[in-house]
Formats: structure tokens, C-alpha cells, sequence
């Protein structure tokens, strides 16, 4: 795209994606509908309450990837990234990207870390119920009692404003994407998350000039091939301590040293305290030294991790990276960017530390 080319203004229409989950799920028993079913009904429906809700004007960006959401894969992440950056090439700017609640934080949070240093406009929504009203079988209406048609009400007026970033809107809030969890399985106000957003939100660029745009589209699109290859092959891996003896943690730690280099997340207790041995302070230096990059979390949902306690500092002198108050789906959506945008271990670290240093959410070393 020549640099002259400028991105297309707020009068222009949202650039709407369907990517199934609950939302376009219709019929006894549910079951997703096809986009060639949806999206026109969908349409229809915009079109008829356009007059009496002062709604944006919506077009569709082509998908084919759609599937629920829990069967998403790093290849699908970069599906989504690929899709959008192709579109922000050629000019457009606001989407809204409609998923499924399983993984809605972690392709949220993926695509924040893909598009920081842009100035693109992402809202990401789902819903806990369908839109369609599956007790009327011979015409599709909207189902009153869903929290489909409010969130994506909401997901098209926030994206109207054009706010650099990517966002997460639910249940009649919103949130910058990185922050957000879900936190109940099934009531409708199904996710949190805060608006005091560590990096990458703020590296989002207001006015981005044309110049600057263009030069971080071009890196993009020549990283595009090698991210698509590394995302067949890229794996993060959690593991979740329990009040078992230390070398079950360690010997799941162990069996990941043969893999090429990973992300490995480890869900530490409290503040991200980790049960002790030498033997499993041993595994963490070698995982270092295959490449792996692990990365100390805590389980609790709020509040991060710290080194206030011996019994989790430890770990940071065998190279665990604090992952500071990052959420574990933006903890996961990190470690895959990384995976995927840098080839050495040394690089990807060396990224991590500079991301979590311009929070003041590292851990010095003692």
C-alpha cells in the first residue's frame, strides 16, 4: 500500500466478523449456524433496529474460520491476526470481532500484543446465550432474555468512537482486552476486568502519522509468512502446583525439557509462591538453558505476583520471569506473540523484560 494512502475516516462502516460461539448458535439441540445463514439474518436484524437505535453502519469482513471458541489453536490466532492486519493495510481501521466466551480473553489479549504500536480500533464480544430465539423455529427473532444483542450494541457504538486499541465488551462494560477474565461459567455478567491496563495498552498511538503506519505495516507484512509457520508448532504450557510433593511439579517440568523451546506458565499459590528443592531449582536453570521461557503466576485471579515472600522469590534466581499482575489468559497471549514474533529465546526474553519494565511490574533480583 503506498504510503499516500490514507486510512479511511469515522463516517466510514465498522468492519463486522463473525467467528461463531454462542452468539449465532440457533435450534433444538444448539448448534452454530453456518455463516451464509447468520450473517444475513444478522443483517436484517441491524437494518430493521438501525432507525430506532441510532446504530454505526456495519459491513462484513469475510471469514471462513468459525468454530466455538474452546476449539481455537495459535494457528486460529494468527488466522485473526492475519485477517485484520490485511484489513488495516488497506485502510480500515474499527472492527468488532464476534467469539465465543471460552477463549474471548485470550484472543483478546493476543490481539493487543499483536497490534500495539498501531492505531487500530479492535472490540472484541461474545454472548452467554444466543441471539436467536430458539422457541420460534419458523422465522429468526431475537431472544429477549440474551445478552447477545446488548453486547453487540455496546461492542458497535464503542467501536463508532474509534478509540486506539483493542478492547473487550461485555455485560454493559468494557475493558482494555489484557485485563479482562472470565470469572463465572454461565451467569451473564460472566467476565471482569480494570481499566488501569499495563503494557501494551498503552503503546497504542492516538494519531498515528501515515509515515509511522506505514513503516509498522511493513514489518508486520514481512514477519507475516514466518509468524504463520511458527504458529504450527508454538505451544504454552501451564502447570498448576498443588499442595502435592515438589517433584511432581517437577517431574512435569522435566518432561518438557526434550521440546523445542516453549512458553511454560507456572500457577504458583498466593503471590506466586512455588513449593522448594534443589532438585526442581535444578530443572527451572536447565529449562532456561533449552530455551524455554517460564513465567511465575499466580492462581488467584487479582493481585499478581510478588518476591515479598521466601517461599516464591526462590525462583527468580533460577530465571523465572515474574509475571506481575498480568492475567493468565494475557500471560498466555504474551508468551505466544513472543513465540511467534521473535526466533531466539534470547530475543523473546529480552522482550518480556522490556514489556514488564515499562510497568514497574518486574522483580529485581536479589
Amino acid at each position: 500500500m503506498p504510503s499516500s494512502v490514507m486510512l479511511k475516516n469515522l463516517s466510514d462502516p465498522i468492519q463486522l466478523i463473525y467467528a461463531g460461539g454462542t452468539f449465532g448458535s440457533y435450534g433444538r439441540p444448539l448448534a452454530p449456524l453456518s455463516a451464509e445463514v447468520f450473517l444475513p439474518t444478522l443483517q436484517n436484524l441491524l437494518s430493521a433496529q438501525d432507525s430506532t437505535n441510532n446504530l454505526p453502519t456495519v459491513s462484513w469482513l469475510e471469514n471462513a474460520l468459525i468454530k466455538d471458541s474452546s476449539q481455537l489453536t495459535p494457528s486460529d490466532f494468527a488466522h485473526f491476526y492475519q485477517l485484520l492486519l490485511n484489513a488495516y493495510t488497506k485502510g480500515d481501521r474499527r472492527f468488532v470481532l464476534i467469539t465465543g466466551t471460552d477463549t474471548l480473553s485470550y484472543l483478546g489479549a493476543f490481539l493487543a500484543e499483536a497490534f500495539a504500536g498501531s492505531d487500530i480500533c479492535i472490540v472484541l464480544t461474545a454472548s452467554m446465550r444466543p441471539l436467536l430465539d430458539s422457541e420460534i423455529l419458523h422465522s429468526y427473532n431475537i431472544d429477549e432474555h440474551s445478552d447477545a444483542w446488548g453486547n453487540l450494541n455496546d461492542s458497535l457504538k464503542l467501536a463508532a468512537a474509534g478509540e486506539s486499541g483493542v478492547k473487550i465488551s461485555f455485560g454493559g462494560e468494557s475493558w482494555p482486552a489484557q485485563t479482562v477474565q472470565k470469572i463465572h461459567s454461565h451467569d451473564l455478567m460472566a467476565f471482569t476486568g480494570h481499566s488501569r491496563a499495563a503494557y501494551p495498552a498503552n503503546s497504542y498511538i492516538k494519531n498515528l502519522p501515515d509515515t509511522r503506519r506505514q513503516h509498522w505495516l511493513d514489518d508486520q507484512q514481512d514477519l507475516l509468512s514466518s509468524i504463520k509457520t511458527r504458529a504450527e508448532n508454538a505451544s504454552v504450557h501451564a502447570l498448576y502446583c498443588l499442595p502435592n510433593d515438589v517433584s511432581m511439579i517437577n517431574n512435569q517440568l522435566q518432561a518438557l525439557l526434550s521440546q523445542p523451546p516453549c512458553g511454560i506458565i507456572l500457577l504458583g499459590f498466593g503471590a506466586g509462591n512455588i513449593p522448594y528443592s534443589a532438585a526442581l531449582a535444578e530443572t527451572l536453570s536447565l529449562a532456561h538453558e533449552h530455551g524455554h521461557m517460564v513465567i511465575s503466576a499466580s492462581q488467584c485471579p487479582f493481585g499478581g505476583v510478588s518476591d515479598s515472600y521466601a517461599a516464591g522469590s526462590w525462583q527468580y534466581e533460577h530465571h523465572v520471569i515474574a509475571g506481575g499482575r498480568l492475567t493468565i489468559p494475557a500471560i498466555y497471549a504474551r508468551l505466544l506473540w513472543l513465540l511467534l514474533r521473535y526466533d531466539s529465546p534470547a530475543r523473546r526474553r529480552q522482550r518480556w523484560l522490556n514489556n514488564v519494565n515499562q510497568t514497574g511490574t518486574s522483580i529485581k533480583k536479589r
